[in-house]
């Protein structure tokens, strides 16, 4: 079973109210097809509306995130850490209890990215790093890939 970026199954729920590209993705498809797929996002389980203000990490890495060390903020510079730590734990509640693995997640997100996410200064750099998900999927043993290693 795995868990699967909500945008990334055609859901209008990122950043800026949009779904993914499906099409995109005949994998992820096949896997909602064949009921091996469970959509989450981070952001909504966390309580963040759709659409909602741009966020990054800032001042360490997710793993920092989950421990305190570090923050999530929004472009306007409200702190938003604890709707992306808690969504974060939702939806690993989820994946667990579906009897997930494995993952594949929306890439440069600071919930799901994989192995690249934003800077912290919004200005569309990208930095190597996980997003606060993908940290706590990684800590807990899951595989995760990013949707463009599909």
């Amino acid at each position: 079973m795995y868990i699967i970026s909500s945008c990334l199954c055609g859901n209008a729920c990122r950043y800026n109210g949009s779904a993914g590209e499906i099409a995109r993705y005949p994998r992820i498809r096949e896997l909602l097809a064949q009921g091996m797929a469970v959509p989450v996002c981070p952001e909504a389980l966390g309580g963040l509306p759709v659409p909602r203000p741009p966020a990054e990490i800032t001042g360490g890495t997710a793993a920092d995130v989950l421990k305190g060390q570090a923050k999530v903020v929004n472009i306007n510079g409200n702190d938003v850490t604890r709707n992306y730590v808690e969504g974060a734990r939702k939806a690993l509640e989820i994946a667990l209890q579906a009897g997930c693995t494995k993952a594949i997640l929306k890439e440069r997100s600071p919930a799901c990215g994989v192995r690249a996410v934003y800077d912290g200064k919004f200005n569309k750099h990208v930095v190597p790093g996980d997003g606060v998900f993908a940290a706590l999927l990684k800590a807990h043993g899951f595989t995760v890939l990013s949707d463009e290693e599909l």
